[in-house]
């Protein structure tokens, strides 16, 4: 066993140059990890993420929304994909996945059809990066290199996802703080709230703001009564009732990634607190900043939200003899 570690070093020397790997935990991810393994894995996901963002381009939000919500449980791991079964409690259940997480069926569809090409290959975990990648891409985003190399989980946390998921209602400080555990700083923070440039919102995640506001920050920036954006909300979401009806968290291009989100906010037009707060705590000079700047360099915001995908992909990750590959994304082996 002793000799272990100088013949993994000898490998990584055999390596060519351009085989590049990253350092996660006690393991390593490559973008060439299923090179050998399952070469054509990319195209595969590709091909499914295409088709099912063509009959539906709301899907595309719903898969990068699931990896966020995987790797701030646990880390990046697969774990929200687990369905309830003895000894595990499904994190699909928590609140900020209940009635609102999707796209599931989309990696069950891939990790199908890998299981036919690649048996016992290609993990969830990694399907999941993938997918994301692509589904931002076919909106109009920039791309980015999947260091892949993942196992799953052999678990789920119920009760880390309630935890740990930042709130829709969450205080600037509250974000600032959660993603910091995580590892993930203000430049993280600002960039990837970016994803709601896509996607939709349930009502019940932002009626506070429309009939109890308690953000004094808000109610100075515009009259709360009177302001075109939430006399529009309000039509869709009346006070009571309709709590799960959905609203695009882009008012202007909700079906398209690029910038226009942090033009929104700059124009009082964030839909969920925890997208306004970005502007409104004044305290935080460098976050506003960030969103004027995202807001009118959509390059910028671009390679910033890249940088940080490909951070945020990388917490908490079981390589090596860590973890498994599910057989079924659903369930442990």
């Amino acid at each position: 066993m002793e000799s272990f570690p100088l013949f993994f070093l000898f490998l990584l020397l055999l390596l060519p140059s351009t085989f590049v790997i990253v350092a996660s935990g006690d393991g390593l991810l490559s973008p060439y990890y299923y090179q050998e393994l399952c070469p054509f894995v990319e195209e595969v996901v590709r091909q499914h993420v295409e088709v099912a963002v063509y009959r539906d381009p709301n899907v595309a939000a719903q898969l990068l929304r699931l990896q966020f919500h995987d790797c701030f449980v646990m880390g990046c791991d697969a774990s929200v994909l687990l369905d309830d079964a003895p000894g595990v409690e499904s994190e699909k259940n928590a609140g900020p996945n209940k009635n609102s997480l999707r796209g599931f069926e989309v990696i069950d569809r891939i990790k199908y059809m890998l299981e036919i090409a690649c048996p016992h290959t290609v993990s969830c975990a990694d399907i999941i990066t993938i997918a994301a990648r692509d589904a931002v891409f076919l909106r109009g985003g920039p791309t980015w290199e999947v260091y892949l190399g993942r196992k799953d989980s052999l678990t789920a946390s119920f009760n880390e996802a309630n935890r740990r998921i930042p709130a829709p209602n969450s205080t600037l400080e509250n974000l600032i703080e959660n993603f910091a555990d995580h590892g993930l700083d203000i430049v993280d923070l600002v960039s990837l709230s970016g994803s709601h440039t896509i996607g939709r919102s349930r009502c019940t995640s932002f009626k506070n703001r429309l009939y109890n506001p308690q953000n004094f920050d808000e109610v100075e920036l515009y009259d709360e009564r009177h302001h075109p954006f939430f006399r529009s909300l309000r039509s869709v979401c009346p006070e009571d009732g309709h709590d799960n009806d959905l609203v695009n968290l882009d008012i202007k291009t909700p079906r398209r990634f690029d910038n226009l989100y942090y033009f929104n906010l700059l124009r009082g037009n964030g839909l969920l607190t925890s997208d306004n707060v970005l502007v409104t705590s004044y305290h935080e000079e460098e976050v506003a900043n960030l969103v004027w700047q995202y807001a009118f360099n959509q390059e910028l915001f671009f390679e910033h939200f890249t940088n940080s995908i490909v951070k945020m992909g990388n917490i908490g990750v079981l390589t090596g003899f860590d973890g498994e590959v599910r057989q079924n994304c659903r369930y442990v082996n």
